[in-house]
């Protein structure tokens, strides 16, 4: 089951990424590849990080998912543009699941609790952050306006809580998962955003 919703959630970001190739006038090329660093850019630099072969290099699936949404996008952008309502709580559900596995797979290599939250976020938004490198963007984790971080470092940060306290597997995802949708939901839902410093004003 987590590897089914693993690949959904790679093919929710990898739409993501393909998208911001169509407003960035790449061609099909330049889509795959952001398609592909926005799914999998998170868990490889985690996996990185831990020491360990990326998963994304070991299975196929991690190839063929953020190819098909980059044919999807490529073939119809204009509907999927349409359904970015959809798509933006489909993110979420994402967010929330690829920061308590991330997290999870931190903790099971043996990182410490703040360590394994550190990866979990990485694991959430690091995508994000290569997707707008790479089509030069400011990442807007630097730029927190509709808190996507902060919901990922509280769901990270229950997910190593709860494996403290002996809570594995599903239920201990499921509950960490649900933390940062729900955080990430009401932050678009209100307008949430993370405090500037005095006498800043926000960005546009």
């Amino acid at each position: 089951m987590t590897s089914v919703l693993d690949l959904a959630g790679i093919f929710v970001f990898a739409t993501s990424g393909a998208l911001q190739g169509v407003r960035k006038r790449l061609d099909v090329v330049g889509m795959a590849v952001l398609a592909f660093f926005t799914a999998v850019g998170g868990g490889v630099l985690r996996d990185l990080f831990i020491g360990i072969q990326p998963a994304a290099f070991r299975d196929v699936g991690y190839l063929l998912v953020p190819v098909a949404a980059t044919a999807v996008v490529f073939l119809w952008h204009p509907q999927v543009a349409r359904l970015m309502p959809a798509i933006l709580v489909f993110d979420a559900a994402g967010l929330g699941l690829f920061c308590a596995v991330g997290t999870e797979k931190a903790l099971l290599f043996g990182l410490s609790a703040p360590h394994a939250v550190l990866l979990g976020v990485c694991t959430a938004v690091g995508g994000g952050i290569l997707r707008d490198l790479l089509s030069g963007e400011t990442p807007t984790l630097l730029y927190d306006r509709q808190l996507y971080a902060v919901p990922a470092m509280l769901g990270a940060t229950l997910m190593a809580v709860l494996s403290r306290l002996g809570v594995y597997d599903f239920a201990a995802t499921l509950a960490a998962a649900l933390l940062a949708f729900t955080l990430r939901m009401l932050a678009m839902r209100y307008s949430w955003r993370a405090p500037l410093a005095r006498g800043v004003t926000t960005p546009e």
